[in-house]
């Protein structure tokens, strides 16, 4: 098959890979699937737990303090308080990286969950805010601004109360897609890190001031006991884990190859490597421990299962951390969190999938080829034949896994690509497509155009997975 001039579609088959690209064994049989089963179970926790949180308002509020305009408002400013302390306990659990949290819900949702229950947080922080201040304004019949400053001044731990509260506002402001696209990761990452800050500052009001937490008893030790819980996961996924990791595998850089003019490949070697427990489509971040990037964290894919030889990351260049890895020295150490996601076969719903990969999204996917079972199909974007990377990789794992592989090639206004890549055309080439799984890793806009067009051929949404790295 030759490439055309605006796109080209067909298997392609062809050499075996060269070392680095071909696996160190013979192909294994596909990954068994993984039920849903722990995902429900952590959303039942959830449930439970913010039932939990309101039911002491419950128990001991007495019908009768309901009556009028201010016991309301004073009631709901409790009730939103409770329900902000519970969120944003989960909020912190969901940024600990615990192990358990990211094998059962993966980086997508966890990412999705973090986003719908910030924006929550956020209306549930400011609601406290103006309820409690406006009810308490009508109690003591005073103005908005003198109870704003008679909470600050004669109310224990209400000055790091509202710190915390404009932490909050803040984060949640940089989470706004439009404010996040404009920062640069590491800003935004740092600024997101400020709401463990916001848990700190935010403790000590709910025990002095809280009309159910401030007395001795089963519920305020519940609470405390909620919050120690949290701080240990933030510590075992954060701290702990990460150091027995590198410690025990002791990773550094083997060699730094070109796969394209601004795309590399960075190979790592360790101890014990074959003791990983890793699996195509999952990712770690990684610290590069050198002068220019030993400061940052980056969340990359794998792009090679493992092999207990070696390791491999393939990375677009897009940036000024990026351009300093193409420096990187045989020997560097490296950092390494991990393995993270779900993005991976063992998370399929169905015994077949089709891969959707643009640019350099085909990083995991290519990972993911090794273990999905016989029969899979891939679909590469890409705008010039140069941008296909690891070509000669997939032309053998479509021979050695039976997968069929398009290259489409063109830029996303070529009449060529915008064919195949809609509903018909990409019925057209997968005729079972409803019922495969489909994995998408490329750039947000053909990731969303993808999405669109699998949704109106009639793939169910549980159906797609997409790659998700960080929160």
């Amino acid at each position: 098959m030759t490439y055309q001039d605006t796109y080209a579609t067909g298997r392609r088959t062809g050499p075996s890979a060269p070392y680095g690209g071909r696996p160190a064994a013979p192909v294994p049989p596909g990954v068994p699937r993984r039920g849903p089963g722990g995902r429900r179970a952590l959303s039942a926790v959830f449930w439970l737990g913010l039932v939990a949180a309101v039911l002491p308002w419950w128990l001991a509020t007495p019908p009768g303090s309901l009556a009028d305009t201010t016991g309301l408002l004073t009631a709901a400013g409790r009730i939103t308080g409770l329900v902000a302390g519970y969120l944003l306990l989960v909020q912190v659990l969901m940024m600990s990286r615990l192990g358990a949290l990211e094998r059962r819900l993966g980086g997508e949702r966890i990412s999705r969950a973090h986003r719908d229950v910030g924006a929550t947080l956020l209306v549930a922080v400011l609601a406290h805010l103006a309820l409690l201040v406006v009810g308490y304004a009508r109690m003591e019949k005073n103005s908005i601004l003198g109870q704003v400053g008679a909470l600050l001044t004669h109310y224990e731990d209400m000055v790091s109360a509202f710190v915390a509260a404009g932490i909050m506002v803040a984060v949640g402001l940089t989470a706004v897609r439009g404010v996040r696209r404009r920062l640069p990761y590491e800003l935004w990452h740092h600024l997101h890190l400020t709401s463990y800050l916001a848990l700190l500052l935010g403790y000590g009001h709910q025990f002095s001031n809280g009309a159910q937490l401030y007395e001795p008893g089963p519920v305020r030790t519940g609470w405390i006991a909620a919050y120690l819980l949290v701080v240990a996961a933030l510590v075992w996924g954060r701290l702990i884990v990460p150091l027995r990791f590198n410690l025990r595998h002791r990773l550094r850089v083997a060699d730094v190859v070109a796969e394209s003019p601004d795309t590399i490949s960075i190979y790592l070697t360790g101890h014990r490597l074959n003791q990983i427990d890793l699996l195509g489509g999952q990712y770690f971040r990684w610290r590069f421990l050198n002068p220019g990037c030993w400061w940052q964290s980056h969340p990359f894919s794998l792009s090679a299962a493992g092999n207990g030889r070696w390791l491999r990351l393939t990375v677009k260049v897009v940036g000024g951390h990026t351009a300093e890895l193409r420096d990187l020295r045989p020997g560097t150490r490296v950092w390494a969190q991990g393995p993270s996601g779900t993005f991976t076969a063992a998370h399929r719903t169905r015994e077949r999938a089709l891969l959707i990969a643009g640019g350099s999204g085909i990083a995991p996917l290519r990972a993911m080829l090794e273990e999905l079972p016989p029969g899979a199909a891939l679909i590469y974007r890409a705008r010039t034949p140069a941008d296909v990377l690891l070509h000669n990789e997939l032309d053998w794992l479509a021979q050695a896994r039976h997968t069929s592989v398009w290259y489409v090639v063109g830029s996303r206004d070529d009449p060529g690509p915008r064919q195949v890549m809609s509903p018909e055309g990409l019925r057209r080439l997968v005729p079972d497509l409803t019922r495969r799984d489909v994995y998408l890793c490329g750039p947000g806009g053909l990731v969303e155009e993808a999405v669109r067009a699998l949704r109106r051929a009639g793939v169910p949404r549980r159906q797609i997975h997409l790659a998700t790295f960080e929160l």
